[in-house]
């Protein structure tokens, strides 16, 4: 396993912006990638400079437009722009370019002659968009055609196996530098777990230009050495993952981080975007993950593909926590447990005395509430879009049904004394709520009403704005996901993870 170097990729629009940006980061960062294409057009002209104005080796970059970049002013223009940059090199190597990246595809010998010359190292690069490569190590010969040079393999997963078959063929390449990288949402692992591919280099983003690098997956350089602990991953390192899809926000790495970090232990929470369980399942074999959360669209899935489920699991009819154990994954649900504490907290009680509850929804999160409250004695309702899904929940726990829409608004009414959402129906959303955003737009809040939504961003989401406006008590759900986190990790790590120790 190498020590793969951190690369902080620059897409400011001045040379100046660039090396503040070097200057902010340096203490997370190894190496700095220039973006030529990102400089505003005058700028272009003067980046033989650059390199004097940062402290570390830098990458130079002038990326087409048909391999993701904004180049677009032609192959001569570009030729010379490279020129330029190696031109009058100085004694001092700290004031030239470490690096310079040319495509698989670009060949100009007077170019070539000079990087060597200058003691410049040549990442010779490959960007494919629409899927892997199917052999890493033959692609990589083709295209190091000396000793100096690193090949570089970007592409693009169409599903997680694609990542899976990187991680399978890159752990036997380690005689020579190469760089591999999954782009995308799929492809974050690669980039965390770098290391693990035998990868010189994981590329970041300034937190101020991530937008510019967002659709190829790049994580700001704070988040990769902070949060994920990027400089201490080795082969002890112990591997835990959240897996769902989308999966495009998530608090669990936090939660599960911060927690590793004050017991000292030698592990590392990622976020696993699939697009199917059973694809995470592989790619947890192939990598050794020990555990996994589960999250939404994917409870039903890890329940049926587990080994062994425990009791509640079974009761349940839902899965979001899947441990290796003695070679096999062993499922349990924490959704429960972590729910009972956070509406106990929330309506200060740990029975419910018969009050009535509408539960909106009837998935994996929805079945582990109706457990949850059947077992504090509430009485429920389901209210859900399909209306076979609600009736099958409902007759699981002895609850009624029934279809969420306005005809239904008095049912929803008797049952209100707790309204809790169970959707993914305006996560992410912070529009003004209206039908799309908010699941009960056609309910007219009374102000009596407890309304808990186990969505947490936004941390007030559109049906809560509704309920608070008409003077509900509402909670969002990081404190269910905080409570069943910590026990995920207990299972996970054996270890509580301490009353003292959980974050604010």
């Amino acid at each position: 396993m190498v020590k793969t170097k951190i690369c902080l990729t620059l897409t400011g629009k001045t040379l100046q912006e660039n090396a503040d940006f070097v200057k902010k980061y340096s203490s997370h960062i190894d190496i700095a990638e220039l973006r030529v294409d990102h400089l505003d057009e005058a700028e272009q002209l003067h980046v033989r400079k650059f390199p004097s104005m940062i402290n570390i080796p830098c990458i130079l970059t002038i990326r087409r437009v048909e391999d993701g970049g904004l180049y677009d002013s032609g192959e001569f223009s570009r030729t010379a722009l490279f020129g330029r940059a190696l031109a009058f090199a100085d004694q001092k190597p700290s004031k030239n370019f470490a690096y310079i990246d040319f495509e698989d595809d670009f060949h100009v010998p007077g170019l070539l002659d000079s990087a060597q010359a200058f003691g410049v190292r040549i990442i010779r690069s490959c960007h494919k968009f629409d899927g892997p490569i199917q052999n890493y190590r033959k692609k990589c010969l083709e295209m190091r055609r000396t000793p100096y040079e690193i090949p570089k393999i970007a592409f693009m997963p169409q599903n997680l196996g694609d990542v899976t078959q990187l991680f399978r063929e890159a752990g036997g390449i380690n005689d020579f530098d190469h760089i591999f990288c999954a782009m995308g949402n799929l492809g974050v692992p690669s980039r965390i777990l770098a290391s693990k591919l035998n990868s010189f280099l994981t590329y970041t983003s300034p937190i101020e230009t991530k937008s510019n690098t967002q659709d190829i997956g790049h994580i700001d350089p704070i988040t990769l050495t902070d949060m994920y602990n990027f400089r201490n991953i080795d082969e002890h390192t112990r591997i835990f993952a959240v897996t769902g899809y989308p999966l495009k926000v998530t608090s669990s790495p936090l939660i599960h981080n911060e927690g590793y970090r004050e017991h000292k232990l030698n592990n590392i929470f990622i976020p696993l975007c699939s697009t199917s369980m059973a694809e995470s399942f592989d790619f947890a074999n192939e990598v050794g993950i020990k555990g996994m959360a589960v999250t939404v669209p994917y409870k039903k899935d890890a329940m049926e593909l587990a080994d062994e489920i425990d009791v509640e699991v079974g009761e349940i009819g839902a899965c979001n926590t899947v441990v290796h154990d003695f070679s096999q994954w062993v499922g349990h649900n924490t959704d429960a447990g972590g729910f009972f504490e956070a509406l106990a907290e929330f309506i200060g009680d740990k029975k419910l005395r018969r009050r009535k509850v509408a539960i909106i929804g009837a998935g994996g999160a929805a079945r582990a509430i109706a457990y949850t409250i059947k077992e504090m004695g509430g009485r429920a309702c389901i209210f859900n879009r399909t209306v076979s899904h609600a009736k099958a929940l409902a007759d699981q726990f002895g609850f009624e049904y029934a279809s969420l829409d306005p005809e239904n608004a008095g049912l929803l009414d008797r049952y209100s004394d707790i309204i809790i959402q169970t959707t993914k129906v305006g996560m992410n959303s912070e529009d003004v709520p209206n039908r799309e955003n908010n699941p009960v737009w056609f309910y007219q809040f009374k102000g009596h009403e407890y309304v808990y939504d186990i969505v947490y961003d936004p941390p007030v989401t559109p049906i809560m704005q509704v309920a608070k406006q008409a003077g509900c008590k509402v909670c969002n759900g990081y404190s269910m996901l905080k409570y069943q986190g910590y026990r995920q990790f207990k299972y996970f790590t054996g270890v509580g993870y301490d009353e003292e120790l959980k974050p604010e």
